[in-house]
């Protein structure tokens, strides 16, 4: 009875003995998707889960910057606009500005019981310039 030597054959020795046309073709499907995924980066493309949370962020930045634009005008249209923006200028720490035009109600959008953030610090910003 012969005995058969059991021995393990390396990952190289297993890749030698593959015939050229397969290794060949798991090349170029290796090089292929390696090649498919720089192009997708490169390019620029995005998946649908990514394109949709950065559709959503630019809505709210988009919102932000308009509410922002309101609440100066609504700033600017109060009768003692002149004294609140001595008031405000005079307020060094940029949480207080925050809080001063929050409570001044100048954020809230008809419909709505709060400011959004975007929109305050926005106006914040454009009053103290």
């Amino acid at each position: 009875m012969a005995v058969q030597s059991v021995t393990k054959r390396s990952f190289t020795q297993r890749w030698e003995a593959t015939s050229r046309r397969i290794r060949a073709v798991l090349v170029l499907c290796r090089g292929d998707r390696r090649h498919y995924d720089r192009r997708l980066h490169w390019g620029g493309w995005v998946t649908g889960g990514t394109s949709r949370a950065t559709a959503a962020t630019a809505g709210d930045i988009a919102r932000g910057e308009l509410a922002s634009a309101i609440c100066v005008e609504r700033f600017n249209a109060a009768p003692d606009a002149a004294a609140k923006l001595s008031e405000f200028k005079a307020l060094t720490d940029s949480y207080k500005k925050r809080q001063f035009v929050e409570a001044g109600g100048w954020t809230t959008m008809p419909g709505r019981t709060t400011s959004d953030r975007l929109a305050v610090q926005g106006c914040a910003t454009a009053l103290a310039a």
